[in-house]
């Protein structure tokens, strides 16, 4: 019986076959949302077996947590590039959260949303949610204008710019800037401005 490479399974060619399968997964993830991701897709598309990645993940929730927790770790030095050196760093957060979910709807929406019914099952997703908060509540206390308690505070404008990241996405603004628009939200100076041949 021959033990050739030739039938050796094929996963072990990748250097990194984890990020590999996530890398396959984010692309799914892009193209058509959670429905999209499966483990028998992502094998196929990383060149593996379905039984070589659940060496890495149990199950497509395992999966589609560890996307989740990229998305976070993304959406967090995101804020944290915006908010350094701007004057108002509150304000340019905020826009960086609302451009993140306009650039990429399905990973704000995986990470948001109900697709991983149980966080607490993956230790660094919960992790990466809480590194995002702490860096939102840290541009929240940069505004000048907090008089309420803090955690009612940061939540008020959480709801506030998470709201309205959902009405961009949700296609309830349409001809709306999302940038302008949370300009506008944010800074009372702002001004909400149709897009050039917007109707």
């Amino acid at each position: 019986m021959s033990t050739s490479k030739r039938g050796a399974p094929k996963a072990y060619h990748h250097g990194d076959l984890k990020a590999a399968l996530l890398q396959a997964a984010a692309a799914l993830l892009d193209e058509g949302g959670e429905a999209a991701v499966s483990v028998r897709e992502v094998a196929r598309r990383t060149g593996v077996t379905p039984t070589a990645t659940y060496r890495h993940f149990e199950n497509k929730e395992a999966m589609l947590a560890a996307l989740a927790t990229q998305g976070f770790d993304a959406f967090t030095q995101a804020m944290q590039e915006a908010s350094t050196g701007a004057p108002q760093p509150f304000t340019a957060m905020g826009i960086a959260y609302v451009r993140f979910a306009a650039d990429h709807p399905n990973m704000f929406r995986l990470m948001f949303g109900p697709a991983v019914a149980d966080r607490s099952r993956s230790p660094e997703l919960v992790a990466a949610i809480a590194r995002a908060t702490s860096v939102f509540d840290q541009g929240m206390q940069s505004r000048s204008d907090v008089t309420a308690d803090a955690r009612v505070a940061a939540l008020r404008a959480w709801s506030l710019v998470h709201g309205l990241a959902t009405l961009v996405l949700d296609g309830m603004l349409p001809g709306q800037d999302p940038e302008v628009l949370a300009r506008a939200v944010l800074d009372s100076k702002g001004v909400v401005k149709r897009n050039p041949g917007a109707r």
